[in-house]
């Protein structure tokens, strides 16, 4: 299927349609034996808490080299758009690329984005040259607004960061998935397996994870049953389910019957 299908991003194909993070696990070690798990290409990476610019130092990159993985930079504890395109600039100094995905955060609570200062700085970092991904709440303007700026794809939240709560407003997702002419990747909220691939059903292209997988009592397990996850979804989305509906219809024919 993944041959067939493939999750293309900001250019380049990738078979697999889950992204996870690298925060919170044990070790580095830990953080591979996850990632191979879960099938993932892609894996975030926090620059401002993770070591992927030192090399004098242990650092993520020696155990998940760039030559097989996609690394995500990302913006995580960025309140300002100064700081977030700082961050952004960092890793692109530090040879990682060009592809970020962009936080802003408004509230130290909620964790939910600023969608404002989340526009204002994808416009400078697209004009700058980067490939953004923005986290963003599940409203289908500013993902809009997001999109005709420029960004690579957009990232619209199922639930608060590390809630678990999983997607609190599928209406509004399919809203999003429709309008959208870039990837829709669901971003934070996820909590268990069928959460990504009701995300999967809804038709978003991928969905992107990490307290979920490592805040599991088994991690790698946990990513593994992540993987299965997010292909059933993605080919329960292309099988196309039946309509749901209030009353019963029967399994087998009712023509024919012996009387």
């Amino acid at each position: 299927m993944a041959l067939d299908d493939p999750f293309v991003l900001a250019g380049k194909s990738y078979r697999s349609r889950l992204i996870v993070g690298s925060g919170k696990y044990k070790s580095f070690e830990e953080t591979r034996r996850a990632t191979e798990a879960a099938g993932a290409e892609i894996i975030t990476v926090a620059v401002r808490r993770v070591n992927i610019t030192d090399p004098g130092k242990e650092n993520l990159l020696d155990h998940l080299p760039l030559d097989r993985y996609t690394i995500l930079p990302n913006t995580a504890g960025c309140y300002t758009v100064e700081d977030a395109i700082r961050t952004c600039r960092l890793a692109r100094e530090a040879g990682i690329g060009t592809l970020v995905k962009l936080e802003v955060i408004g509230d130290e609570t909620t964790l939910f984005p600023d969608v404002a200062a989340t526009i204002e700085a994808a416009k400078i970092l697209v004009k700058e040259g980067f490939q953004v991904l923005p986290y963003v709440t599940d409203d289908p303007v500013a993902c809009k607004r997001l999109e005709d700026v420029g960004c690579a794809a957009v990232m619209p939240l199922a639930a608060p960061i590390g809630s678990g709560l999983g997607i609190r407003n599928p209406y509004n997702l399919r809203i999003i998935v429709e309008q959208s002419r870039v990837p829709v990747i669901v971003d934070a909220g996820v909590g268990t397996a069928s959460h990504a691939s009701e995300a999967l059903e809804l038709g978003c292209d991928a969905v992107l994870m990490n307290t979920a997988i490592a805040g599991a009592k088994d991690p790698i397990l946990m990513a593994e049953a992540m993987r299965l996850a997010v292909d059933a979804g993605r080919k329960a989305f292309l099988a196309g389910r039946i309509p749901a509906k209030l009353y019963a219809t029967a399994s087998s024919p009712v023509t024919g019957l012996i009387r």
